[in-house]
């Protein structure tokens, strides 16, 4: 039986791929609530338009009384919406406290009033900080060290307080750095890779030497979407791509598949706390059956592909954002 999908933030790079990952693989319906800041673009679901299964409302979810409107007469909630962008927190940290955490509680406390089967919170593998060896699992303890990790350590633990204190059937994912189509040319991918096809350099911050572990955004949508329907009410699942590169090979990477070489590459001072390494251990996800079905260095020459060919998505947005 096919269900009704409230998903907030559908319209920023990782919600925009869930719900095509939804409509390629499900029969169910989906509304995007989404308040169209910088990260969120209406161009990453034109293609929906006008599809039977697709609506979207605009608002920011930190508005109940708007929250309260739009989510009515849904089945699941899945909620993406929220900043995202470490250095923009180091900058401006208010507004990552304020839509991370009180938007997390409007939207859980809505669902909580219109008595959904599921709300899942989509958190982030920094919420456990600098991993010196080994790999986090669900239950370690939260360290997060900058004021975007931190709003997401808070909003995880508001989100499962509802199942704690209500009952509620709240589910948590924790994932990894992620990169595909649609990401907003900030994050370090797409930041890249577009400048090098714009013959600029890339900024490389300190020694390159920090680890990342990268997972292709349809592997994650795809762990989403399990958690969703078969993860247990009050857990919290890993999701990570196996990945694990220094920035400096992932900017090899990308300067070899744009034709360009190591002269692209510029050293600037390293940001502020910046995490040396995250890892996470996904054995918890994969017992539900879940493991990444791309091979990264496909997935990412499928990636800086799609942005040599999408142009017209990408040079909007770097203009607006001083970035070009």
């Amino acid at each position: 039986m096919s269900k009704k999908i409230f998903v907030t933030g559908g319209a920023g790079f990782i919600g925009s791929n869930f719900v095509r990952y939804i409509f390629g693989n499900t029969d169910d319906s989906v509304t995007v609530f989404d308040a169209l800041t910088y990260a969120g673009n209406p161009a990453n679901l034109a293609e929906f338009d006008g599809d039977s299964r697709y609506s979207f409302v605009q608002g920011d979810i930190t508005d109940r009384e708007a929250v309260r409107s739009a989510m009515a007469g849904h089945d699941l909630v899945v909620h993406f919406a929220a900043e995202s962008h470490v250095d923009r927190s180091i900058t401006g940290p208010d507004v990552f406290a304020n839509t991370n955490c009180l938007g997390t509680n409007v939207v859980c406390d809505v669902a909580r009033e219109h008595e959904v089967e599921r709300l899942l919170h989509i958190g982030t593998d920094e919420v456990y900080g600098s991993v010196e060896e080994g790999s986090s699992l669900e239950g370690d303890p939260l360290e997060p060290r900058s004021p975007y990790s931190a709003s997401k350590a808070g909003s995880d633990l508001i989100a499962l307080s509802y199942f704690t204190t209500y009952g509620m059937p709240v589910v948590v994912t924790r994932s990894s750095n992620q990169f595909g189509p649609y990401q907003f040319p900030e994050k370090v991918i797409p930041l890249f890779t577009t400048n090098l096809l714009d013959g600029l350099k890339v900024p490389l911050y300190g020694d390159g030497m920090n680890i990342r572990d990268w997972l292709f955004v349809e592997d994650n949508c795809a762990g989403v979407d399990l958690v969703l329907r078969q993860g247990v009410a009050g857990e919290m699942y890993n999701i990570g791509g196996g990945n694990e590169i220094p920035n400096r090979e992932l900017t090899d990477r990308i300067i070899a598949l744009c034709g360009k070489d190591e002269s692209s590459i510029e050293y600037v001072e390293d940001r502020l706390g910046h995490d040396r390494r995250y890892s996470i251990d996904c054995s918890k996800l994969g017992a539900l059956g879940w493991s990444p079905k791309h091979d990264f260095g496909e997935a990412l020459e499928l990636t800086v592909d799609w942005y040599k060919n999408n142009r017209s998505w990408w040079e909007p947005l770097k203009r607006q954002s001083g970035n070009h």
